[in-house]
């Protein structure tokens, strides 16, 4: 095919991977990426992070809060009446999918369940963390070794690194008390270490978080020749996948500016919005293999806070380190993010996640005078990432009787926890008494989120080895029975994880964008 258009649905780091690679990999292939939401930062797919004026931050915040955006809706393609007063948002930047106003979600049973609807898609506003996966959290379908390059690839793409946190000597102190505590229970190689993350240090300590941008990067310069092939719309609903028979022949799009609707001819579709939009999207164009929405997945999550022990960081730190650090942090103030460590998933005795993030405060306000409300040592925010084990009742489905706020056939997510999942939230809850014993006291007491608050949704378009009806995708990420309609995002992921799974997903996307890359060149 001497000039293919691939048509890309969403500008997260999934997509934005699809588009660099194709277009690196493909001569005289275009790229057209279709965004719902707006563009928020001059850079396309910027953390929001990376914005240093608070006003500025939080307005882009809200801009990507789709059906919640407050004055912003209307700008937006959304109707007004769409949300009900008084309703709340989710985490910065993100929306409730069950929000309670009109065309709302039905998700009691997955009340926390999210989304971000901008440019960068919720890489503008995500952690940055990028364990790899371990152990039964690889797919067991592709070969190490194989598998070793795709993350490698993958770490590179999203400018992976381990030194952002490591020279810090308030965190090494928190390590070595953690080390102290579970050093001789962990496999080698998966003991107490810095936060592996996406971003590029700079100079003064701080670091340039990773978006889509860095992904996209050359794609995002409008200076670079691949630019040139390359057209991201912002603001442009993707309403169908249009189909010939068994092969896709493009896209129909509503820009959300004027409301027109208009064709748009693809000879690859790569539908890449995230694991409810996405088959979403394919349910309402009529691709509907059995397994779609199903074998939902997140990361059930057990959090805490804790005041740091003077006495017991002594050990390793000293009040000269402790200045150095505050000095440090107090550059870059509107970061809150610093000294960040982690605990890696392992087998067998140790399935869990576990993020301890360094603050000098708490992310609550405590009365003045109260214990431990001015602690000079600071506090650790802890978090044990845990797995669901796919079920195929775990599920999103869709109503073509009712319609959400966009128009599309509604959605109903269906979420529970089993035995095997609260036996293994109650062993993450006693560790993480232990951790916070190890390090001070807890001033939040260990409690288990809402189900969907980790934003970690998975499984839901699963890549499987076979068309046996128990996943959507095949091996190189293609829709069983399409050969031109490919699917990215966490969704694909088939495995029970504890694990951040950004990382994971994009050294999906690399295979997926490689065997595509050769079929058409």
């Amino acid at each position: 095919m001497s000039n293919p258009t691939i048509a890309v649905v969403g500008s997260g780091p999934i997509g934005s991977t699809y588009a660099r690679l194709l277009l690196e990999q493909v001569p005289n292939a275009r790229v057209v990426m279709f965004e719902a939401g707006p563009q928020l930062t001059a850079v396309p797919g910027e953390s929001v992070r990376n914005i240093p004026d608070p006003a500025e931050k939080a307005r882009a915040r809200e801009m990507s809060q789709g059906p919640q955006a407050g004055a912003f809706r209307e700008s937006l393609g959304i109707p007004a009446a769409t949300v009900a007063e008084g309703m709340f948002t989710a985490r910065q930047g993100t929306h409730l999918l069950d929000f309670g106003g009109t065309g709302s979600a039905h998700a009691p049973s997955f009340p926390a369940a999210a989304a971000a609807t901008n440019v960068g898609g919720q890489g503008a506003h995500w952690t940055c963390a990028t364990p790899s996966p371990a152990f039964s959290e690889k797919i067991p379908f592709i070969a190490d070794d194989e598998w070793d390059g795709l993350i490698e690839e993958a770490k590179g793409l999203l400018h992976v690194h381990s030194a952002a946190f490591a020279d810090s000597k308030v965190g090494e102190a928190i390590r070595r008390l953690l080390d102290g505590e579970f050093g001789a229970e962990l496999p080698e190689g998966y003991g107490v270490g810095t936060l592996p993350v996406a971003g590029d240090p700079q100079p003064d300590g701080s670091v340039r978080w990773a978006g889509a941008d860095v992904v996209l990067g050359p794609l995002a310069d409008k200076t670079s020749l691949l630019s040139q092939r390359f057209e991201l719309r912002d603001l442009t609903l993707v309403r169908r996948v249009e189909l010939d028979g068994h092969r896709i022949t493009g896209v129909t799009v509503q820009d959300l500016r004027t409301g027109d609707e208009s064709f748009v001819p693809a000879d690859v579709v790569v539908v890449a919005a995230d694991a409810f939009r996405s088959p979403q999207l394919l349910w309402a164009s009529g691709v509907r293999p059995r397994a779609l929405g199903h074998y939902l997945t997140e990361h059930p999550v057990v959090i805490s806070t804790v005041a740091l022990d003077a006495d017991k960081m002594k050990q390793f730190a000293t009040e000269e380190d402790l200045d150095a650090e505050l000095a440090r942090r107090a550059q870059n103030p509107a970061d809150p993010v610093a000294a960040v460590n982690r605990i890696p998933f392992s087998e067998p005795e140790h399935p869990f996640s576990v993020q301890v993030m360094y603050s000098e405060s708490t992310p609550f306000p405590m009365a003045p005078g109260t214990p431990y409300s001015d602690n000079r040592w600071g506090y650790v925010n802890m978090g044990y990432g845990m797995r669901k084990h796919p079920r195929y009742e775990d599920a999103v489905t869709f109503d073509e009787d009712e319609q959400d706020y966009r128009g599309f056939p509604n959605m109903t997510i269906e979420y529970a926890l089993t035995e095997r999942e609260e036996k293994e939230i109650a062993e993450a809850t006693e560790r993480l008494r232990r951790a916070g014993k190890a390090l001070g006291v807890f001033v939040a007491e260990p409690r288990l989120m809402p189900n969907g608050s980790s934003l970690h949704y998975q499984g839901t378009m699963r890549m499987g080895e076979t068309d046996d009806g128990t996943s959507v995708a095949d091996p190189w990420s293609r829709v069983w029975g399409y050969e031109n309609l490919l699917v990215g995002g966490n969704a694909l992921i088939p495995t029970a994880t504890a694990m951040n799974p950004t990382l994971m997903s994009v050294a999906i996307a690399v295979r997926g964008a490689r065997k595509i890359a050769t079929e058409l060149s």
